[in-house]
């Protein structure tokens, strides 16, 4: 196994080369030589199961694996809960969706931690997530993977360490490392080989070399402000605000890695994964 890349969504490029249907993936993202592709549920989950069987058998047919992102407006930590169970209802509608694709992971952020405690927040988003497991296996998809995000404002649940114990809540969980929004959230902490390699060695101290050699990851550089952390998704052409990922391309060459990246380069998601692929491949 080695590692896979492929966009968040489609990329400009998709409708600039003529594209018009999302059945049209396959043939597209073959053409970049990628092997993943991550279908944005951001805005609520409104693909058919038609529809995704579909989706999923045009990527199937070129060997590209899938993934999906589920709704944005997923709080795992609200007080309220309505909305932390209606959180489960959008993760199995993901999951559900994620399934007729015949892919087997879903990417969820926290939410925010409002106003309550940060540890509050997160014992809530552990509640929450052990419901929405025991929910997914009574709906007979038990094989599909939540896999929580770190995510990239101050404010919002889910550093390193916050996502490392929501995974801990099932042995399924897989995080979902957002380096961009890492960087974001430390005002540019991660410098090279040496941030990349702390924080690949977190994931296995804490989760173990099974779950740590299998991680989903985003990646993409992100402007960010010293207030509150994320601001906006850049694109590789990016000289100020980084993260560069050619160290953690070799680190994961290295150390025999397999995970899942997910570019989400604002507008250039395919051609930038198609970057990290190449740098990735010449490693070999």
């Amino acid at each position: 196994m080695s590692a896979k890349f492929g966009p968040a969504g489609t990329a400009e490029s998709f409708k600039e080369m003529g594209y018009k249907k999302s059945v049209q993936l396959g043939e597209y993202l073959e053409k970049f030589g990628l092997d993943h592709f991550e279908y944005q549920c951001g805005q609520g989950v409104r693909v058919g199961e038609q529809a995704a069987r579909e989706i999923g058998n045009a990527l199937a047919e070129k060997n590209i694996t899938v993934s999906v992102h589920a709704p944005y407006f997923i709080s795992l930590s609200s007080i309220e809960e309505e909305k932390r169970d209606n959180s489960i209802n959008y993760i199995l509608q993901s999951a559900a969706a994620v399934n007729a694709m015949g892919g087997n992971r879903i990417v969820i952020h926290s939410g925010s931690c409002s106003k309550m405690t940060r540890e509050e927040a997160l014992e809530l988003a552990k509640a929450t997530m052990k419901k929405a497991r025991e929910a997914l296996v009574s709906e007979g998809l038990g094989h599909i993977h939540c896999c929580p995000e770190t995510m990239g404002k101050i404010n919002q649940l889910g550093d390193l360490r916050e996502v490392m114990e929501i995974c801990k809540v099932d042995d399924t969980f897989i995080p979902c490392i957002d380096f961009g929004h890492l960087n974001a959230r430390t005002f540019g902490e991660i410098k090279g080989k040496a941030e990349y390699a702390a924080i690949l060695d977190t994931i296995e101290n804490e989760l173990g070399a099974d779950r740590a050699k299998i991680f989903h990851s985003h990646f993409s550089k992100i402007e960010y402000t010293t207030k509150g952390g994320e601001k906006k998704h850049l694109t590789f052409e990016d000289t100020i605000y980084g993260p560069q990922f050619e160290p953690l391309m070799e680190l994961v060459y290295e150390r025999n890695l397999s995970p899942i990246f997910v570019c989400e380069s604002a507008g250039t998601q395919t051609e930038d994964a198609q970057a990290m692929k190449r740098y990735y491949e010449s490693l070999k």
